[in-house]
């Protein structure tokens, strides 16, 4: 089956961060009391919007200053480790956006992360290559968290698709549930950190470059 467009999670997708995420997530845990499994991570952390995962921690509604607060203490750790270990996207990833854009397939990102790293995803690793900030879908603060599937559906919008014409890459838990309730045609589960997917029924890929274009490309 032939596929019209793609809709790319960002974080541990197209920039393999998340050991960064959680190096800057200990950090924020340890300072504040919160002492999580890896396992707890991945299902009060992983893939939701900041503001969600804070009212987990808390285990209560938090007003938004305070969400703001905890939200650039967090992101600013972050950044200066993507920064600090010179990050880059994931392999394969530049050549597949080029790709996509040469032959024209519509593509876009749908990310649980907010402004304040999305601002530093354009200003560090030239998404406006590929992408303007008004083409891509983010935590705006208006959009239900992952597992919600609000912002893939958002996006096939965006791309005037409908869910069964879409392939949907994601890496975390509450993204391919997300990616599940938005019925996506195709998801393709991006493994960047050597996790445990067997449990799921989806295409798994260890890099982009693995991903067959012919799903994609008209003959």
């Amino acid at each position: 089956m032939k596929y019209k467009a793609i809709i790319f999670d960002f974080n541990g997708t197209l920039l393999w961060d998340t050991p960064l995420h959680n190096q800057a997530w200990d950090s924020f845990l340890e300072k504040h009391g919160f002492n999580l499994t890896d396992e707890e991570k991945n299902e009060v952390i992983h893939g939701k919007q900041n503001q969600q995962i804070f009212k987990d921690l808390f285990r209560k509604d938090l007003p938004p200053a305070e969400i703001e607060k905890y939200t650039l203490e967090k992101e600013l750790i972050y950044q200066d480790l993507c920064l600090a270990k010179q990050l880059a996207l994931g392999p394969g990833v530049v050549e597949l956006l080029d790709h996509l854009q040469e032959h024209k397939v519509p593509f876009t990102i749908a990310t649980s992360s907010g402004i304040e790293n999305v601002s530093f995803f354009f200003e560090h690793y030239d998404l406006a290559r590929w992408f303007s900030l008004e083409s891509i879908i983010y935590n705006n603060g208006k959009i239900a968290s992952k597992p919600s599937p609000e912002i893939f559906e958002i996006a096939m919008k965006k791309l005037g698709c409908a869910p069964h014409e879409v392939i949907v890459f994601e890496d975390s838990q509450t993204g391919i549930l997300a990616a599940e309730a938005a019925h996506a045609g195709k998801i393709i589960i991006v493994n960047s950190i050597d996790e445990d997917y067997t449990h799921y029924s989806h295409e798994i890929i260890t890099h982009l470059e693995q991903f067959d274009l012919n799903l994609v490309l008209q003959e």
